[in-house]
C-alpha cells in the first residue's frame, strides 16, 4: 500500500554509521593479513547462471534445493541466481579467464551473499563473507597454511582464546562411495528411527544425515558406519601430514569425524573454527579440498582448497569479547556566523583537508552557541571559529575543545600546521 512505511526485506539489514567502524576495523585488518600471505583479491558478479550453482554445490544440497534466490529474467527468459557463496563464482571465473595458464593461484574475495533462510541472530539472509581460493596446489603444505593463517587472524582481531578447531578427513571419490553405500544400507534398515529430513536425504545425500541437530538421532549417527574406515592410505597419508603440520606449529585441533560439511565438492580435508560464545550459529569459518570441482565445472584438472568466512558472525564474537575500535573524531569542525564567514570557511575548511587533516565544515546555518555544541558533541579535538571579521582578515579562530589552551587567533595558510602539532 501506498501509505506503508517502507522497510527493509527480512533478513537483510542496513549496516549504520554507529557499526560501520567494526567493520571497516576488520575490512582493513582483513587486507593486510592477506597481502601477508601473497593472496589478491578478485571480484566477481552477484548474479550468476543457476546453473553453475547446481553443478557445482549440488541438487540434492538444502542450498540447492530451498535456499537460493533464483528468478527468471524476463528478457531472455535465462535462469538467474543471487550467489549462496563465493567458491562456485571464484572457480568460474579462473576457468573463463584461464588464469592457472602459468601455475597456481591464491586468492581471495568479499561481499554479500544471499540465502533464503529463516533468519535468527548470526544466519540473515544478505549476509557477507570473506572467502580464502588457492587454486593448483596439490599437496597437505596448502591445507597447513590456510589453517595457520586463520589462527594468525584469530590472534589479530583478539579472538584467539574464543574459537577452537575441529578438522576431518573426507577422502578420494572411492572411498566415499564405498562410505555411502554401507550409510544407505544402515539406515535403510533403520527407516522407523530416522526423521523426515532424513528419510529425504537418505538415498540423495546420505553423508548430510551425519550432521543432524536432531537430539533423537544422535546414537543412531554415533553407531553408523564411519568414513575414515573407508580411506586409502593416499588419503590418510595427507590428513596425517596436515596433523602433523598443526602440531609442529603448535595450533590445537579436534579431529571430528561427524564433520561433513554441506556442499558436495569437498573431499579430503575439511575443518571449521566454531565458538561457543555466539549460540546456535557458532561456525565462524569453514572450508577445505574441492580438488575435483574445476574438473566438474569443465576446466582443466587442477587441485583446490579454500574456505570462506561469517562477516557479521565475527564481528558478532568481536563485539561480545569486547574487541570494539573507538570512532576517529575529526581534527577540526568548523564553525561559521556571517554571509563572508560562510564562504572563508569553505576555503578554511578545504585548507585543514589539503594539510591531512579531517574537517566537518558546518553547513545549515544556526547561531554561535549551538554550533558550539555541535563542534564539542562531534568528538573534535579543535572547534575552528571564523565571523565576518576573520573572513575579512584571512584568519581563523582556533579553540581547543579536549584539554587546556587559550583560544586564539591565525592565518588562514598557518591553520593546518597549528591543529596538526598540537
Amino acid at each position: 500500500m501506498a501509505n506503508d512505511t517502507l522497510r527493509a526485506v527480512r533478513g537483510m539489514n542496513d549496516i549504520l554509521p554507529g557499526e560501520i567502524a567494526l567493520w571497516q576495523h576488520f575490512e582493513a585488518v582483513v587486507r593486510d593479513w592477506l597481502a601477508g600471505y601473497g593472496y589478491q583479491e578478485m571480484r566477481t558478479p552477484i548474479l550468476e547462471h543457476t546453473g553453475l550453482f547446481k553443478r557445482a554445490i549440488g541438487e540434492v544440497t538444502d542450498i540447492v534445493e530451498k535456499e537460493m534466490y533464483t528468478f527468471v529474467d524476463e528478457l531472455n527468459g535465462e535462469s538467474l541466481t543471487l550467489r549462496p557463496e563465493g567458491t562456485a563464482s571464484g572457480v568460474r571465473a579462473v576457468i573463463e579467464h584461464n588464469m592457472l595458464f602459468d601455475g597456481g593461484k591464491r586468492l581471495w574475495y568479499q561481499g554479500p551473499m544471499f540465502r533464503h533462510e529463516r533468519p535468527q541472530k548470526g544466519r540473515y539472509r544478505q549476509f557477507h563473507q570473506v572467502g580464502v581460493e588457492a587454486l593448483g596446489f596439490a599437496g597437505p603444505d596448502m591445507d597447513i597454511e590456510h589453517l595457520l593463517m586463520t589462527a594468525r587472524l584469530w590472534r589479530r582481531l583478539g579472538l584467539a582464546g574464543h574459537v577452537r578447531l575441529e578438522i576431518n578427513t573426507l577422502g578420494g571419490a572411492e572411498s566415499r562411495a564405498r562410505h555411502r553405500q554401507k550409510l544407505i544400507d544402515y539406515f535403510d534398515a533403520q527407516q522407523g528411527q530416522l526423521d523426515e529430513d532424513a528419510r529425504r536425504r537418505l538415498h540423495s545425500n546420505p553423508l548430510r544425515i551425519l550432521d543432524t541437530k536432531n537430539p533423537a538421532m544422535q546414537a543412531l549417527v554415533e553407531a553408523a558406519p564411519r568414513l575414515i574406515d573407508e580411506l586409502d592410505e593416499a588419503a590418510l597419508a595427507h590428513f596425517q601430514a596436515v596433523k602433523d603440520g598443526l602440531d609442529a606449529a603448535g595450533i590445537a585441533y579436534t579431529v571430528n569425524p561427524r564433520l561433513v560439511r554441506g556442499l558436495d565438492y569437498y573431499n579430503y580435508t575439511v575443518f571449521e573454527w566454531v565458538t561457543d560464545r555466539l549460540g546456535a550459529q557458532g561456525t565462524v569459518c569453514a572450508g577445505g579440498r574441492y580438488d575435483g570441482l574445476i574438473a566438474q565445472m569443465g576446466g582443466k584438472p587442477a587441485p583446490a582448497c579454500g574456505y570462506a568466512m561469517g562477516i557479521e558472525r565475527l564481528l558478532a564474537l568481536m563485539a561480545e569479547t569486547g574487541q570494539n575500535p573507538p570512532v576517529a573524531p575529526p581534527d577540526a569542525y568548523v564553525v561559521n556566523v556571517g554571509e563572508q564567514a560562510a564562504r572563508f570557511a569553505m576555503r578554511a575548511a578545504e585548507t585543514l583537508r589539503d594539510g591531512g587533516l579531517r574537517a566537518v565544515l558546518h553547513c545549515g546555518g544556526g547561531s554561535f552557541k549551538s554550533q558550539m555544541k555541535k563542534a564539542d558533541a562531534s568528538g573534535a579535538r579543535y572547534a575552528v571559529i571564523i565571523g565576518d571579521d576573520e573572513a575579512l582578515s584571512g584568519e581563523a579562530g582556533v579553540k581547543p575543545l579536549r584539554g587546556a589552551g587559550e583560544q586564539q587567533r591565525v592565518k588562514l595558510a598557518d591553520l593546518a600546521g597549528i591543529i596538526s602539532k598540537e
